[in-house]
């Protein structure tokens, strides 16, 4: 089985979507499970998991009902106010969907550098293991050494870093990310999607020479049963489509043996996220 363990789903308006610049004006329309539906058909994936994109609850049920109607998601990552203190009874009435898989935060967006450190917020996530959720990480490179000490905190807590945490591909450095996605590699509760790696480049000029190094550093670090695929459909479109990302990853993870691409493609998403 082919998972896609990273899309998104949305109803725009320019309100909450204003991180839409003008620069990814592809994104200023509606995504819904029928648009993904085609895209997955002609590239071969079987199944998704759908990540949330607004900080709302109204959205987390959206996705789960989306889940509910549509058998080829498989599970859905959304959000709840982790740092309320009632934040466990929103966990746990989540936690009851059989579609609700794992949680994040954007944390990249927070003005604080430290907010993954916050006290409130770590209650918050010490709650999820109770329950079997994941959370996912989504920050920006320079949170990499926050992001060391927060995972260092909930040693029982399956974590997965999206989008190989977002490294300076733009302008081709790979120090100090590589240190740090390094040491973060070494705790074996930590999962990395291979994902939204072309918009961490320059949308139009970006090769895919470009991309290898970072990927071969993961790889590296991971290895081949810590890695998954992920499209970070639509975002993806701002640079190349579905179809092309999905090839650029099984050209890079080729030379590998069968069972270590089905591991990749499919196979470490199942475990991760207990599909």
């Amino acid at each position: 089985m082919q998972i896609d363990s990273h899309q998104h789903f949305w109803l725009y308006n320019k309100e909450d979507y204003g991180w839409i610049s003008d620069d990814m004006s592809v994104l200023r329309r509606d995504f819904k499970p029928a648009d993904l539906r085609d895209e997955i058909i002609a590239a071969g994936i079987d199944s998704v998991i759908s990540v949330q994109a607004r900080q709302t609850l109204e959205e987390t049920e959206q996705l789960l009902e989306y889940a509910h109607k549509n058998d080829f998601i498989k599970g859905v990552v959304g959000w709840v106010p982790l740092c309320a203190e009632n934040a466990g009874e929103h966990i746990e009435y989540f936690a009851a969907n059989p579609h609700l898989k794992g949680l994040r935060h954007v944390v990249q967006d927070e003005p604080d550098d430290n907010f993954i450190l916050r006290e409130d917020f770590n209650r918050g996530i010490s709650l999820l293991k109770d329950h079997g959720l994941v959370y996912d990480v989504l920050i920006y490179e320079k949170h990499l050494p926050q992001t060391i000490e927060f995972i260092k905190r909930h040693p029982q807590q399956r974590f997965v870093l999206d989008h190989i945490a977002k490294p300076n591909i733009k302008n081709g450095k790979t120090q100090p990310w590589r240190k740090n996605v390094e040491e973060i590699a070494g705790f074996e509760n930590v999962w990395c999607k291979i994902s939204g790696m072309v918009t961490e480049a320059d949308f139009k000029n970006w090769g895919k020479d470009q991309l290898k190094p970072y990927f071969d550093i993961v790889l590296n670090a991971f290895g081949a049963s810590r890695l998954m695929f992920g499209s970070d459909w639509p975002v993806c479109l701002c640079a190349c489509s579905y179809g092309r990302w999905k090839q650029i990853v099984e050209e890079f993870i080729s030379p590998l043996s069968q069972n270590e691409q089905e591991a990749i493609m499919g196979l470490n998403a199942v475990e991760a996220y207990r599909l």
